[in-house]
């Protein structure tokens, strides 16, 4: 995909002037495919799509994360790493490509700290991305301090600056936590003892702890070597959510043993009395290990889609109480106010899966945690988005005083836009389409980083 730098000119509706900042989305678009019978949506290049808003008008831009990967693969002229496929070679005895196992593909997510934008991979450090024309710094690894892969979720405390980060790996230690202060310094890094090695997407925090989710997608040699997966769901290895204090070490961590499940994405985590309260979307499983650019395209299975769920453990008896916030709606990618992270929060944002449509979205989502009341912006017939994000309306006064943002495909007009809608007024007409001049491809994870 070619990359650009364009002003949107057609908008149906108003672009705010109290909408300063950017919006951006990144995700996977691959250069070369060794094998498009295997490829895996987490196997492609990291692109960015930004809309900056200033003074009430709006610029499209995007542009590869510039990996040394990529490079390499552009020098040569053709693939060079094959991906998830690769891992079956881990088994096999296949040397790995000279320049390493895996590519740092930064198409993930992305976060925001210390006046730097990072485009995540979980399996590798983040690049350093320049804002606003979204020019790639390169890798960084934080003085050389960063000794373990980073998650595409880490957690930003908008009280105290800090972030908070994690890696795992199939070999141990297979987890791994550090603290980032808000000078972007790293000043905490612990292992924590883990049974075996899991996918850990995500991590939650509160005023005092970090949460951690063992979940059972895991890596297995032994079940490889059988002629398994080497990354797969084995719900023998249970779920538990692991809490420990901000600054804690390994044997400060507790686990609590949760009904088995998946989750991939918490909303936000606060500390109620005794309790630590978790929020989240959780499935009953998942195969994500199988899924393939065109899982958009198959039949979808309910159980594999998430609901909007919460955690209450107890840190004095050791109880769990757990249970649907909302089973009305299946969804995803849940966001809050940013600044609230954390801390208890009112207003959750989702977007709504398609049953018929597998992994697309078809509404943007608004829960109210006081209510339990549900808001439906529905995005229409041959309409399908993506993650949206809050962001703050200039001198926000309340949690939801704002905009939730998001892309949308119509394929209906075979046009990319940027939805922007009023938080107070979701299920309203949206205050702002805008046409992108440029196809915008489904993507992973979405941000807003505010002018200044």
């Amino acid at each position: 995909m070619d990359e650009h730098v364009t002003p949107c000119l057609e908008v149906e509706g108003e672009i705010p002037q109290d909408l300063s900042g950017s919006f951006l989305r990144i995700g996977p678009n691959p250069v070369f495919v060794p094998d498009v019978a295997t490829y895996h949506i987490f196997d492609g290049d990291g692109m960015i799509h930004a809309v900056q808003f200033e003074n009430g008008k709006a610029t499209y831009r995007n542009r590869f994360v510039d990996t040394e990967g990529l490079r390499l693969e552009r020098a040569k002229g053709t693939w060079i790493w094959k991906g998830m496929a690769s891992m079956g070679d881990l088994v096999k005895g296949v040397p790995p490509p000279a320049e390493g196992m895996f590519k740092n593909t930064a198409n993930t997510a992305m976060v925001y700290h210390n006046n730097t934008l990072y485009a995540l991979m979980e399996a590798a450090p983040p690049h350093a991305i320049q804002l606003p024309d979204l020019a790639t710094r390169g890798e960084h690894t934080f003085g050389g301090k960063l000794t373990h892969p980073f998650t595409a979720h880490p957690k930003v405390d908008a009280v105290t600056g800090e972030m908070k980060t994690f890696g795992y790996s199939p070999f141990a230690p297979y987890l791994t936590y550090s603290v980032v202060d808000a000078k972007g310094e790293i000043v905490h890094t612990t292992p924590i003892t883990m049974p075996k090695g899991v996918m850990m997407h995500d991590c939650a925090i509160t005023e005092h702890h970090t949460v951690f989710l063992d979940m059972p997608i895991t890596f297995d040699l032994g079940r490889a070597m059988a002629g398994g997966l080497m990354l797969d769901w084995e719900p023998e290895n249970g779920s538990r959510l692991g809490v420990m204090p901000r600054f804690g070490r390994d044997e400060d961590v507790r686990w609590f043993d949760v009904a088995i499940s998946m989750v991939f994405h918490v909303s936000n985590a606060w500390e109620d009395g005794d309790e630590i309260v978790v929020q989240g979307s959780r499935s009953m499983r998942t195969d994500i290990s199988r899924a393939t650019e065109n899982a958009a395209q198959q039949e979808a299975m309910t159980d594999q889609l998430g609901q909007l769920y919460e955690w209450r453990l107890n840190m004095q008896t050791g109880a769990v109480k757990e249970g649907y916030l909302n089973t009305a709606h299946y969804c995803d990618f849940t966001r809050i106010n940013d600044d609230l992270c954390g801390r208890k929060t009112r207003y959750t944002y989702a977007a709504r899966f398609d049953p018929a449509h597998g992994a697309l979205f078809d509404a943007a989502l608004k829960y109210d945690g006081s209510t339990g009341e549900i808001q439906v912006h529905a995005l229409g017939a041959g309409r399908f988005g993506g993650e949206g994000v809050f962001a703050k309306r200039a001198g926000a006064t309340s949690e939801d005083d704002g905009y939730v943002i998001s892309f949308v495909w119509d394929e209906n007009l075979g046009q990319s836009e940027c939805l922007i809608i009023d938080a107070k007024d979701f299920e309203g007409a949206p205050v702002a389409k805008i046409r992108i001049p440029h196809r915008v491809p489904f993507g992973f994870h979405a941000g807003w980083v505010p002018a200044g």
